[in-house]
């Protein structure tokens, strides 16, 4: 399938949103990432619903929410609502996934799950075919411009087999220190969509970066 980027709006210049957005807008890029955070299930928190709603007025592209947040099922509705095409929840915070899944599915949004780094591949053989997306996290989720871990490869090439023995057509995401040095061995490993934050938005030129990125 085609390279899928995803730049994470939680790198963009916040005092210049608008901007950012009509950036991402003019360029390859297919999705944009909105890393949601509580400050509970992760050490930070980033922004709500009127900053997504005002991302959806101005954005060209798909909306990719991740949550990093407890007790997700309660805002499921809400970020349907706000105009959310791709959702993620956290398999560590999902006590009845399959159950949060469906409900997703339900009200016509595509559903994710991502995975920590130290949460083994293996643990979602049983929701695959309720899965639209697989999210591989190559850092520790809850902050920006950290190292990318490199047994983030050995991830997405099990994801990659589990979704084959299952016989899904879910998209393999993989999040955290996204560049181009990366990014070529992740595709190669069987990566299908790349979130990327400082890479794209510390950049000299962030529009031939996204396009550097999706066609390496």
């Amino acid at each position: 399938m085609e390279h899928i980027i995803s730049p994470s709006i939680l790198g963009a210049d916040f005092a210049n949103l608008g901007n950012e957005i009509e950036m991402i807008n003019s360029s390859v890029a297919q999705w944009i990432h909105l890393d949601i955070m509580d400050g509970v299930f992760v050490p930070n928190i980033s922004f709500g619903f009127s900053v997504i709603k005002y991302i959806k007025k101005h954005a060209k592209k798909i909306l990719d929410a991740h949550l990093m947040i407890v007790n997700p099922d309660k805002y499921i509705e809400k970020f349907h609502e706000a105009g959310v095409e791709y959702l993620t929840v956290h398999y560590e915070t999902c006590t009845h996934l399959h159950r949060t899944l469906q409900k997703i599915r339900s009200l016509g949004m595509k559903a994710g799950v991502a995975i920590n780094p130290h949460t083994p591949v293996n643990l979602l053989s049983e929701v695959v075919s309720e899965l639209d997306l697989l999210l591989i996290m190559s850092v520790n989720p809850g902050f920006s411009g950290q190292e990318f871990i490199p047994n983030s490869y050995n991830k997405v090439a099990q994801a990659k087999e589990l979704l084959l023995q299952k016989n899904s057509n879910a998209i393999i995401e993989v999040d955290g220190g996204i560049n181009l040095t990366n990014a070529p061995k992740l595709y190669e490993f069987g990566a299908d969509a790349l979130v990327a934050s400082n890479a794209i938005f510390m950049a000299n030129n962030p529009i031939d970066t996204i396009y550097k990125l999706k066609n390496l």
